[in-house]
């Protein structure tokens, strides 16, 4: 999740494990825990962009590094605190709930998170919620602000309710993400279903900002489909499908190369590939995409937040990100609040893979 998500998440952890031993300062502490396994971003200037990929969220959020930092900060921790009598064994959950709950909510993302590294390399992702959702944020951000201002010891019990109704608010949302997921992913299975449609695998996971309009991926050996659903559209509406061929000859060539297997690996085979003059694209497929409605009438282009270029004939950092530059946020907003009730004619057109370097946007089949 974002850091202000995080940080506000860790401040609740902080109030919640110290609030009745040391006040307002275990907000500001629980949110400066909250952030540690984040900055793993400090040593990103010593890698290149794919030891970046394969380093962050990496062994910083694993469960192994979780307790040694709960074990290693303890006593610190408590000798810092001892006037208010914070125990060894406190100081310690204090770090250890607010680590995990850093990690379990990073969990709740398509990005995923090295759970288990150094014994497995493989992430974890249950693509419930977008990276940014103020549904979840806000409920924990204003119980903090309103519960900090009930400072004397007569007042803690208030403190309390106030913490758990935004604690609460927020993980009835989580269970409501799961609810909306559940349902979302029985439609597109329906669908795939009326069609006879053979598949390796696919997941869903919501847009931006919501849990109500959702988009799912499907793996079919030699292509990939994307599809959107509102969880407010009848199950029975046709879902329309666009085509991504993946064209793995691309890759082929390159597959040996530290940085193409990186990408790969980290893209959990959810990719796309295409040749360029100094080397390949290559878009994960899991992350979504921009989408934009003026390059011409009646079209869409799609151009992918997490792409790279990779020249294999560069001395340094092979690949580079090419991430969109072209984004209309307003508009893909707007967008998203017709589809989410039911307006299909304000999200769809006639779909072309764009962003490529070097290359002309690329028509794609659709499937309806």
């Amino acid at each position: 999740m974002d850091s202000i998500t995080q940080a506000v998440l860790g401040a609740a952890i902080g109030e919640a494990a110290l609030g009745k031993k040391i006040g307002n300062r275990a907000i500001i502490w629980g949110a400066l825990v909250g952030t540690i396994p984040d900055l793993d971003i400090i040593f990103l200037p010593l890698l290149d962009n794919a030891q970046d990929l394969a380093f962050h969220r990496g062994s910083s959020h694993s469960l192994l590094i979780m307790i040694i930092a709960s074990l290693g900060l303890a006593k610190p921790l408590s000798n810092l605190w001892k006037n208010e009598k914070v125990t060894h064994m406190r100081a310690g959950m204090f770090v250890l709930l607010n680590w995990f709950t850093h990690v379990l909510i990073d969990c709740f993302t398509v990005y995923g998170t090295s759970v288990l590294w150094p014994f497995s390399d493989a992430r974890i992702g249950f693509n419930n919620l977008f990276i940014i959702d103020p549904f979840y944020t806000i409920p924990l951000i204003v119980s903090l602000i309103w519960l900090a201002f009930y400072r004397n010891k007569k007042e803690l019990a208030k403190r309390t309710r106030i913490l758990n109704w935004g604690l609460g608010i927020s993980s009835a949302y989580v269970i409501f993400s799961f609810a909306m997921k559940f349902y979302a992913s029985s439609s597109f299975d329906a669908d795939l279903a009326r069609r006879n449609i053979e598949y390796n695998r696919r997941f869903e996971a919501p847009t931006a900002f919501n849990t109500l309009l959702w988009r799912s991926v499907v793996d079919r050996e030699n292509e990939i489909w994307v599809g959107y659903r509102s969880v407010l559209e009848s199950p029975s509406k046709p879902i329309r499908w666009t085509v991504y061929p993946k064209k793995k000859e691309v890759i082929a060539p390159f597959a040996n190369e530290r940085e193409v297997q990186t990408l790969v690996w980290f893209s959990q085979g959810w990719w796309i590939a295409r040749p360029h003059a100094q080397g390949i694209w290559i878009a994960d497929m899991r992350f979504g995409e921009t989408r934009i409605y003026d390059a011409k009438p009646g079209m869409v282009d799609s151009r992918f937040m997490f792409s790279w270029s990779f020249e294999p004939k560069k001395e340094s950092d092979r690949i580079s990100y090419t991430r969109p530059s072209e984004r209309n946020a307003k508009d893909t907003l707007r967008r998203i609040g017709h589809r989410i009730l039911g307006n299909s004619k304000e999200w769809e057109a006639n779909p072309r893979l764009a962003g490529m370097p070097g290359s002309l946007p690329e028509w794609l089949m659709v499937v309806e």
